[in-house]
Formats: C-alpha cells, structure tokens, sequence
C-alpha cells in the first residue's frame, strides 16, 4: 500500500481535511466550495452544537506528503432514538480515483461502527439534514449549488465496489421563469387568503424575521420529521443556525405566511445563488470573497430554493400557491430566471407536484448508500 491512512484530532490538523477538495477539484467548472470557517466550525467539536449528543471521527489518506482522500464517521444518538436504527453516518467522502484508497476509508469507518455495535452504515450524511447528502449519480456536467455537493463519477464506483447499495435517492429540478406564473395559481392564492385568513408577513428589514425564527425551525422539525435520516435539532442547533444563515438572507426571498392569530403556518428560504461567487472566493470570505458575494446578493439571475414548510392542517389547501406567487413576483423583480430546487427525496412527490406550474427539468440525482454489517 503506498498511502497512510491518519486519523485528525484537532482543527489545526481538520484544515487539511477541509482544503483537500478545493486541490482534488481545482478548475472543475461543476464543483462549488463551501466557506472554510463554516465547514471547519461545522466539523469542529468546540463550534458545534451537534457535538452535545453527536460523536465523530475523521481521517485522510496521504500519499507522501499528499492528501489523496478523506472521509469522516458519525455517531448521532437520536437517529436511533427516533428511527430505532443503531446506525452509524459517513460523509465529507472525497477521493482520488484510486479504489484502494477508496476501500481504506471506509475500512475505518466499519471497524470503528463494528467496535460501536452500530448494524449499518449509511452516507453521505452530516450532523443534521441541512449538512450536505448523499453522492451525485446523475448530473455531472450540471453546476453544484451552496445547499448541495458535488463529485466526480467514479466516486459510485467506488462505493459500490466497497459493498454500499442504495436506500434512497433525491432529485433536483431546474425552473425557468421566461413564461410567466400562470394565473391559475394567483387566482388560488387569492382564494385560500381569504378562505382561511391567511396573510403573508411584510418584512422590509431582516430584523423583522429574527421575531419569528424559532417559530420556523419548529415547523421546520414538525414537517420534515418524517423525512430520510431526519432528527431533531436541539436549541442550541437552532440558534447556531439563525445565527449562520440570518445575517445574509434577504427577508424579500423568505416569504412567511400567518393565520389570523399570527401563528406561522408555511414559510420558504429562498436566496439568489451563491455557486458562482463561491467558486471566485474559493470558500473565504477574507480579503476579497465577501465582495463577490455581495455582488452576487444584489444581481443575479438564479435563485436557490432552500427549504419550505407547511402546517399539516394546511397542507393539500392550496397555501403552497400563496408562497410560489409572492416568490415569482420577487424573481421578477429580482431579474431571477433560473431556479434550482436543491435535493427532493425522489418519493416525495407532493413538494414535486409544485414545480408542475413552470417550465421545468430534472437534471440531478442524488443517492444515499448503505452497508449492513
């Protein structure tokens, strides 16, 4: 074996885990880091609050002096609290197109999962389901997004050669806004407003969401509980990520809509895409990254589409109708023509009916592995 596989104890050492990707994908056209500080925070016990129940494990592989891989191991209680599944998650899989290397890793995921008596291995995951999942399949010559990874093709290959089949996959929609919302759909809005007393906030200024954060993250849990992998986030996790997420949003792009009392009954995360300001401040924000991001909040013509959520008392009613039409209008406003949907797990086909109303294609395909030990 010409490479050494090196177990990373602290965030000194975790920086190189972190910037492995950014030389494996150097001048990739598809690939779209993330933000350094926050993966490190991410992946740091100190900064994050998954660690409060979470255990993980990391490790590289190096030929030389050079990183040829890296992957990382993670325990999280409450998906087996929740699901009754002693399993254990990999994920931050990246490799050189070496199956050996490939095989090594996950060699030390499965040892440490065997010692922890877990029955099965499941990934790409990460702490919670606003890490990235699951490996690309489908897609590969399609840009990446902030909310969604990619990798090269091989990577299944070398997965399934390992032993991993599939449990489940996501896809992704791209929506073009060139003809229109149709009139249906404002005409429904229209009518489920007054039906049920429902209005839409009026958020001029972030701090105007900020009220009405933890309200969200609890319909958040509430909706999403049923979902792959789901857990969920303890209060401190909520407010790491208001905290992460809040300060650059722009309340416009996240309409909240409320009933008659102020309760929140649905809410969307929309953003204009930061893939390309990513890949021109190749994950840093310092001394120049923040400016093509800036750029990219105030001008562009593509929009990410992040999360949404629906009360269950509400659901099948039409509201979703009120959401798709206040974010049209701000799209076109915007000068947005191009939305991308982020993963949808590929049987969910309610959150799919919605982009029957634009001109869409499916264009990228996720997949969830699994190994039974």
């Amino acid at each position: 074996m010409d490479f050494e596989i090196k177990e990373l104890h602290n965030r000194t050492q975790l920086k190189r885990f972190v910037d492995f990707p950014h030389h494996l994908y150097a001048g990739n056209p598809y690939w779209v880091p993330s933000m350094r500080k926050s993966e490190l925070d991410t992946l740091d016990p100190e900064t994050n609050p998954a660690f409060e129940h979470c255990r993980a494990r990391y490790w590289i592989a190096e030929r030389g002096r050079k990183v040829v891989g890296r992957i990382a191991a993670i325990i999280n209680p409450k998906h087996e609290e929740v699901w009754g599944q002693p399993y254990m998650r990999f994920g931050w899989y990246d490799v050189v197109d070496d199956a050996a290397v490939s095989r090594a890793l996950l060699d030390q995921v499965e040892t440490w999962a065997e010692e922890e008596k877990r029955t099965a291995i499941h990934g790409p995951l990460g702490f919670t389901n606003l890490d990235h999942t699951g490996l690309l399949v489908d897609g590969f010559d399609e840009l990446a997004t902030m909310a969604a990874g990619y990798n090269y093709p091989y990577y299944q290959e070398h997965i399934e050669q390992a032993g991993y089949t599939k449990d489940v996959d996501t896809v992704d929609y791209q929506m073009t806004m060139s003809d229109g919302i149709s009139p249906r759909i404002e005409k429904l809005a229209g009518i489920v407003q007054k039906r049920f007393g429902l209005r839409l906030l009026d958020v001029k200024d972030k701090k105007d969401l900020i009220p009405y954060a933890h309200e969200l993250f609890e319909l958040l849990d509430a909706e999403y509980q049923h979902l792959y992998a789901v857990v969920p986030l303890t209060e401190a996790q909520v407010n790491a990520y208001i905290d992460q997420y809040f300060g650059f949003i722009s309340p416009e792009f996240v309409p909240v809509v409320v009933d008659k009392d102020g309760k929140m009954v649905a809410f969307g995360i929309t953003i204009p895409s930061l893939a390309k300001a990513l890949q021109k401040a190749k994950g840093r924000l310092f001394p120049f990254g923040f400016i093509h991001l800036l750029r990219a909040m105030k001008k562009n013509d593509t929009a990410e589409l992040m999360l949404v959520a629906v009360a269950k008392e509400y659901q099948g009613k039409g509201v979703n109708a009120l959401l798709i039409t206040h974010i049209f209008k701000v799209f076109q406003d915007f000068g947005i023509k191009v939305a991308e949907s982020n993963p949808e797990l590929e049987n969910n086909i309610a959150v799919q009916a919605q982009w029957k109303h634009f001109n869409r294609r499916q264009h990228k395909r996720r997949r969830i592995y699994i190994k039974h030990l």
